[in-house]
């Protein structure tokens, strides 16, 4: 009797999630550079950091690199540092809309936002029932981004309200950062699994437990970077893998450019899963 022939099955699974560079990443090049970098590497889109480029701080010079190099902006992550206190305005509301704005008029679906400062009580006070209340407001996602305690030798504090670990309040979206959870020295996944279907970006790094966010190319650190992707591909994720990493450190832009098409190889290595097996008796077997 002839063998049964399975039926086709695909080789791997790969999500709708595209795949981005954040213009940080290329600092200190500017953010002209970074659209160069995505479409020569062939990156999805970038995230625009706002912050002191100013180009970074003007909506329609950010249309004209991206209609040049063809390179779609996938989100834009409000000026949240302690660099960027006075971008756009030194009320930090004023910045978010500024973000919903920028993002809504280059189709940008995600804004990214960082907790307030401690030292900003009133926006702290109000951030939770803010941010819901602008996400009702919109179509662009409001995606609030883990961050970690500060620390200086034995001595630890907690510069984030109303927490570093965002998990703990109430948001509608979340953006997870993988060299944030090494600084934080806290179970990535574990993470993950507390965000659940509320986890809508990525921005993927690596980090070795520094109290320094280092932003290594991932798979250079101890975070589980290519888990998190597998996991990805295998629930189906539609939101954003966005490259963060630090190349301050790279001697040419040649090897800047080399770190960043190293972090988009590994990316898409591991943003796919292998199917699930048939079950035993399942037709074909």
């Amino acid at each position: 009797m002839p063998r049964a022939v399975p039926e086709s099955v695909p080789a791997v699974r790969i999500p709708d999630a595209k795949v981005a560079l954040s213009t940080a990443s290329v600092y200190p090049e500017s953010t002209a550079t970074a659209f160069e970098i995505a479409a020569r590497l062939g990156y999805d889109g970038v995230e625009v950091m706002v912050w002191t480029d100013p180009v970074s701080q003007d909506v329609e010079a950010l249309r004209r690199l991206s209609d040049h190099h063809g390179v779609p902006i996938l989100a834009v992550h409000a000026p949240c540092l302690l660099i960027t206190q006075r971008v756009w305005s030194t009320d930090p509301w004023v910045k978010l809309q500024r973000a919903r704005a920028a993002a809504e008029k280059l189709g940008a679906s995600t804004v990214v936002v960082h907790p307030p400062f401690r030292w900003q009580r009133s926006y702290a006070r109000d951030f939770v029932t803010g941010i819901w209340r602008m996400a009702e407001e919109t179509d662009v996602r409001f995606a609030v981004e883990n961050m970690y305690p500060w620390r200086y030798k034995d001595r630890e504090m907690l510069a984030y309200a109303p927490e570093w670990d965002v998990t703990k309040d109430d948001y509608r979206h979340f953006t997870v950062d993988l060299s944030h959870t090494a600084t934080a020295r806290t179970d990535a996944m574990a993470m993950i699994d507390r965000m659940g279907e509320r986890l809508g970006h990525v921005h993927l790094a690596d980090g070795n437990g520094s109290a320094k966010d280092e932003h290594l190319v991932p798979g250079r650190g101890t975070q589980p970077c290519a888990e998190l992707l597998e996991r990805l591909a295998a629930t189906g994720f539609d939101g954003h893998v966005v490259v963060e990493v630090n190349t301050r450190r790279a001697m040419s832009s040649a090897e800047r450019e080399a770190d960043l098409a190293e972090a988009l190889a590994f990316t898409r290595l591991h943003l796919a899963s292998a199917p699930v097996p048939p079950a035993p008796g399942a037709r074909g077997a």
